[in-house]
This record gives C-alpha cells, structure tokens and sequence, in this order.
C-alpha cells in the first residue's frame, strides 16, 4: 500500500523544539519532491517547506525562515522537518504530502 505516515509532534513551549519524520511505504521517496503542510485551528492549510527530489533545493514559508530546516534520507525513505525556536503560532497538524498523497498527520502544539 502507498502511504506516507508522519510522526514526532508534541507539546512544546515556546523556544522549544521539534523534529517531524515522514516515512513512505509502497514507493521509492526519492523519485519525488515531498512538501509539508499545516492546518491549524480555524485556519485553511498552508505550505511551509518544500524539498526537491534530490535534496538540493528547499524552499521555506517566510515566517519559519531561519527556524526550520527541511531534508531528506532517501535510504530511509524519510523526509524530515526539524522545527527550531518554536512560537505558539505554529501549532497546528502538520502534514507531508507527494503528489496525490497526503499523511494522516500529527499534531504539534506550542504553549507555555
């Protein structure tokens, strides 16, 4: 089956830090540029990162500039998005996505 499954969300305080794993199942990851995405409360989903094929180009939301570091272990088929100096308003569900394909994913929430 093709999934793509994310996981390392949690409750931090503000500064804190986090970093989300997305893992693909059923497919070769490294064929793809892979994406992630957040929705939080009362809010329409948003693209934050973005990493190519390769790893060799990235691409960032201005707000998490300088704070967030997307990359990529395509030999474990696994795109990563650590979260540095965390505010509360990034909470919210954090999504990887490829294609068509979306992860079910996990929630982070910021708050003292």
């Amino acid at each position: 089956q093709l999934q793509l499954v994310e996981s390392g969300g949690g409750l931090v305080q503000p500064g804190g830090s986090l970093r989300l794993s997305c893992a693909a199942s059923g497919f070769t990851l490294e064929y793809y540029a892979i994406g992630w995405f957040r929705q939080a409360p009362g809010k329409e989903r948003e693209g934050v990162s973005c990493i190519s094929s390769s790893g060799g180009r990235t691409n960032y939301l201005d707000s998490v500039k300088g704070r967030f570091t997307i990359s990529r272990d395509n030999a474990k088929n696994t795109v990563y998005l650590q979260m540095n100096s965390l505010k509360p308003e990034d909470t919210g569900v954090y999504y990887c996505h490829m294609r068509t394909y979306w992860g079910q994913g996990t929630q982070v929430t910021v708050s003292s």
